[in-house]
């Protein structure tokens, strides 16, 4: 089991990952890597000298072809493992109202999007996406 925890940006933690619950015409977006038959949102690893909102804007164009999109920050999180065998990791959450989808990029390595009023059943990460997808509801509640 996972542990899935939410924290505020102004919290000094060093997120590694930017992830991105993005939508398009009021679906969610997701994503299939080439290798794996499950879905994900858009989302990666924060590259040296990036900030966590430019590597969830690029991440949002790598997987998904986003060419233009209203980016909001919702939160940091962190996922720990129950059992105490592994590390804290923590990422970045954004929310992404997306504007303009071009093409996928080529040479990437998602194969292809799908959009979905709910989750899709076979999820890459079904101990944690499920909850980030819903703090992000929470957050646009908020905001209405």
């Amino acid at each position: 089991m996972l542990k899935v925890e939410f924290h505020s940006f102004s919290e000094p933690l060093e997120p590694a990952y930017a992830v991105i619950a993005a939508s398009w015409r009021g679906k969610w977006i997701f994503c299939k890597h080439k290798e794996r038959d499950t879905w994900e949102i858009p989302g990666g690893h924060i590259e040296p000298g990036e900030t966590p909102l430019e590597a969830a804007r690029r991440e949002l164009f790598e997987e998904t072809g986003a060419i233009e999109a209203d980016m909001v920050p919702v939160c940091l999180y962190s996922v720990e493992p129950c059992d105490g065998t592994g590390r804290t990791s923590y990422g970045a959450l954004y929310d992404a109202d997306v504007q303009e989808l071009g093409p996928l990029p080529e040479n990437m390595e998602m194969e292809k999007i799908s959009f979905f009023d709910s989750l899709p059943e076979k999820l890459t990460y079904p101990m944690i996406q499920p909850k980030l997808l819903e703090r992000v509801e929470q957050e646009r509640c908020r905001r209405q």
